[in-house]
């Protein structure tokens, strides 16, 4: 009989601060709560949105940039290749 007494004064604390906590945030507007919770939702869903954009965004510009050096050294290969002096002829070709 004591723990019940016990566990119900806990809950029973336990709402009561959860009603001032309510009542010092909402004041009396308790229909202004849904919005605001609702609103808090929403700036948060776009928040997670503009970031997942931005990620995208910054990977995007990362594998184009890769992509030019990558072009870019294959393009310098190509003209070091082609003012290369061609290879001297064995000496088993010219006896």
């Amino acid at each position: 009989m004591v723990r019940d007494y016990d566990s119900q004064l806990l809950e029973s604390v336990a709402v009561r601060r959860r009603r001032m906590r309510d009542a010092l945030l909402f004041g009396t507007q308790r229909v202004r709560r849904t919005a605001d919770e609702r609103l808090g939702k929403l700036f948060a869903g776009i928040v997670i949105t503009a970031v997942l954009c931005a990620g995208c965004v910054a990977w995007s510009f990362l594998q184009h940039t890769l992509a030019q050096q990558k072009a870019e050294q294959e393009k310098q290969q190509r003209q070091v290749q082609q003012y290369e002096p061609p290879a001297k002829a064995t000496k088993s070709a010219n006896p």
